[in-house]
């Protein structure tokens, strides 16, 4: 059974452990109403890396290229963060190989079957039989894009 996913990975990136993003992280947080012109004291200095990498040894990117994950606030071009560590566990948003073929899908497990979801109602959920080759990459653990 040939299976075409409907959400690719157009590029794949490692990560390098020694690099480090630091940039201000602001004393108070931001106000989604209106401005306090009184609250610019920096608290101290934040490493993306430290805030957004758990495991710096199993991390990798993917670019997501497609929109089946819209509804999970995955859009097409985004950056994916990927930890190979963690278990992939029913519910969680993964990087599958399937047949060949690398897509992103939220995973669901139970007794009986194996599905990937697709979180957006224009494509079909993919059911895992015995006749396909199913390998989980990762777990994806934030969506990086831009507004």
């Amino acid at each position: 059974m040939q299976i075409t996913p409907d959400q690719t990975i157009s590029e794949i990136y490692g990560f390098e452990p020694g690099s480090k993003v630091v940039r201000p992280l602001f004393l108070s947080n931001v106000s989604a109403g209106f401005p306090s012109p009184a609250d610019d004291y920096i608290d101290r200095q934040l490493d993306l890396n430290e805030y957004l990498i758990t495991n710096p040894a199993a991390t990798f990117f993917v670019r997501v290229a497609g929109d089946s994950m819209i509804e999970a606030g995955i859009n097409n071009n985004d950056i994916l963060i990927v930890d190979r560590s963690l278990e992939p566990v029913s519910g969680k948003i993964v990087i599958a190989v399937i047949n060949g073929e690398l897509t992103v899908k939220r995973l669901f497990k139970s007794a009986s079957s194996c599905l990937l979801i697709a979180e957006n109602p224009d494509y079909p959920d993919i059911e895992i039989n015995k006749e396909m080759e199913l390998e989980i990459w990762g777990v994806a653990t934030c969506a990086i894009h831009s507004l």
